[in-house]
Parts: C-alpha cells; structure tokens; sequence
C-alpha cells in the first residue's frame, strides 16, 4: 500500500485497529487516522504533549458505540532519577469533534518504553505496575463510554513470581497467556475470560509443551480463532531460525500448522484489519 501521507522511507507504527480505521503514527510524532478500503486519511491534530526529556507513552484507538464515536487515548509519562520526580498526562482524541480533551491522568506506571492498548468489550487495556519498584504487573481498562480506568482482575496464579504472563485480545475476548517451568518442561497455558470483567470467568482453552510453540520471548498471546472455533492462529518466532511466522494450533489434535505467506519479509509485525467504509469527516 502506498502511503499518503508522507515518505515511504519514514518509519509507521500501528497504534490500533477499529472498524476498518488504523490509527497510524507517521515518523514518531504525526499521527493519523486512515481508512485502507477508501484511501481516505484524517491528520490529527497535535496533542501537545512533549517532554524534553525520555520518556514513555501509551496509545490506544477504538470505538465507543454510546457516543457513536472514535477515540485514541494517548498518555505520556516523565519517571526522574531514583522516582523522585513524577509527571503524566493523558488525553484523549475525539474524531466527531476532530480534537484533544485532557483527562484524569494514569498514576500507575507503564511497563515499557512505548506501549499499545488492546480493544475488548468497548475497553482498551493495559498492563502497568502500581509502584516502579513493583514486580507484579496488574491489568486496567480504560472505558470509552466513561473514559475512566479501572482495575481488571486476573486469575490468582498471576500472584506467582515464577510465572511470566501477558494479555491481548482475542475474538472479543480478554486472552493471557502465561508461560511456566513445570517437572524440567516450559509450559505454555492460555487463559480466556468468558465474562468480561468476571474473575471467575476466565478458563484455560489450552496447554502446550511443543517445542515449535516455545517462543523466543517468554510469551506470545495468540491473534485469533477459525471460523469454527476449533483452531488458533499464532505469530511468534520459530525457535529453530528465528523468523516470524504464522502458524494454526489444532485446539484437539494439539498440532500446529504453519502459514505460508509469499514474499513477507523475516521478520514483521501483525495487526488485524477488517474492511469497511466508515468515513473519516
């Protein structure tokens, strides 16, 4: 796809997907919203949010059905030296009113540099300890209906520090995935919640010790399911020559499938797109 807005060289990333909308950042500081089916592009205005020093951001785009309205929720935050210093500040971006609307700012802290929110039941997430000194990553969703955060809970063996997980969305669904030593072997378990926003709902859909599941990193969350339910589809890197790939995990057989693609470079990243004319003005 040839890129509107600007150089082809400068680099993109995805901030999220919604509808057939890509909420785009252009060369690290324009962001955009495009529509892939129509060609059709809005430039956002500037957030104003700059810190001279390094400093991390979060990013999240989806749609909020009450207001009839697209939003990306973008937050920035400044950690000084030893903690003594403490600055954020979150706002969040209307496409009815084409601007910015500062909010009550996000005072937990981000586990990584640059993070992007996940979408699931009208909510965008994130992962992000409650103290920098914590080694207990917790869960929030942001609500686009009442643009507040709140506390997601996990199943209570995330408690444990020997386990490494991580949460994505999956077919509308909350997806962790957490990954473990058990008897001399690494396991792979994935978690599902039926019920959003129900502890007691979340369930183990699979279990795997093969070694082609065992990533690179500690952890992968899966993309999506068939459209029979009886398959997930991975992206992660095969262990035998670190490339990424795509492959089918069989939910009964437990076997897996890889996907081939064509001229896709070695290494990339994925994002679900579904097509649509939702206009941009």
């Amino acid at each position: 796809l040839e890129q509107p807005f600007g150089e082809q060289k400068k680099p993109i990333q995805i901030l999220g997907s919604c509808n057939g909308l890509l909420a785009v950042e252009y060369d690290y500081n324009r962001i955009f919203l495009w529509n892939l089916s129509t060609r059709k592009y809005q430039v956002l205005p500037s957030t104003k949010i700059d810190f001279s020093s390094p400093s991390s951001t979060y990013s999240g785009f989806g749609y909020d059905p009450v207001s009839d309205d697209y939003k990306l929720v973008r937050i920035v935050q400044l950690l000084g030296r030893n903690e003594e210093y403490f600055h954020s500040e979150a706002k969040v971006y209307s496409l009815r009113s084409n601007s910015w609307r500062r909010i009550k700012d996000f005072c937990f802290y981000f586990i990584s540099y640059r993070q992007l929110g996940f979408l699931a039941n009208n909510v965008l997430h994130l992962l992000a300890f409650k103290t920098p000194e914590s080694s207990k990553k917790d869960l929030f969703g942001f609500d686009l209906r009442s643009e507040e955060f709140s506390l997601v809970e996990l199943p209570d063996f995330c408690l444990d520090e020997n386990i490494y997980f991580d949460v994505k969305a999956m077919g509308g669904y909350l997806c962790l995935s957490a990954t473990y030593w058990e008897l001399g072997d690494i396991v792979a378990d994935v978690w599902i919640m039926k019920e959003y926003g129900v502890k007691e709902s979340w369930v183990k859909l699979m279990s795997s010790t093969y070694p082609d599941l065992l990533l690179c990193s500690p952890s992968e969350v899966p993309l999506a399911f068939s459209k029979n339910g009886d398959k997930v589809l991975f992206h992660f890197k095969l262990n035998r020559d670190r490339r990424d790939s795509l492959v089918w995990y069989d939910l009964g057989s437990k076997r897996i499938e890889e996907v081939g693609i064509r001229g896709v470079p070695i290494v990339y990243d994925v994002d679900l797109y579904v097509e649509s004319l939702v206009p941009l003005n």
